[in-house]
């Protein structure tokens, strides 16, 4: 299944249409996504996996792959750091995102398969789909959902799904 984020903010979710939020800077063709730019990747990205607070109600029911995030856990953004666009543990030599934050944006993750097979040096990093902030907020890049749409998403979601960022 292709689960469909218009850049106009529209989600396609299960036969229905719903919100979400996209980069700050728009959407851009993949191959020009550059670090730190704000915008959104247009593409089609499988989900590799879903990372969650156990804190803030545990393991969603899904038939992706899961994990449970640990306070130390961090995404490496550093370009030239062999790690780049990969987990890695805090505190961390080089630039990472924590991933164990207080806004519960990252309460429930999914981890994209954007520039990570494998990943090229600042051509974006962290390029998940997570928790909406309040009034659907841009992003720095990534897909973001209401709590109640990522966890309808993912009761039906399977490995081998991907959401497309399309214009729209």
């Amino acid at each position: 299944m292709i689960f469909t984020a218009m850049s106009d903010g529209r989600f396609e979710l299960n036969g229905r249409v719903t919100r979400c939020a996209l980069g700050k800077g728009g959407v851009v063709a993949a191959e020009d996504k550059r670090e730190g730019d704000g915008k959104s990747p247009l593409g089609t990205w499988p989900i590799r996996r879903v990372l969650f607070r156990p804190d803030k109600g545990g393991a969603p029911r899904t038939g992706l792959p899961t994990k449970a995030l640990e306070r130390d856990d961090g995404w490496c953004d550093a370009p030239g750091d062999p790690a780049y666009n990969r987990a890695v543990k805090l505190p961390h030599p080089a630039s990472a995102e924590h991933m164990w934050r207080e806004d519960d944006v990252y309460d429930l993750v999914c981890v994209l398969a954007h520039n990570d097979d494998p990943p090229v040096p600042g051509l974006g990093s962290a390029i998940f789909m997570h928790l909406a902030r309040p009034g659907y907020a841009p992003t720095e890049g990534c897909v973001a959902l209401s709590r109640e749409d990522m966890l309808d998403l993912l009761a039906v979601a399977k490995l081998g799904d991907a959401v497309a960022i399309v214009e729209g």
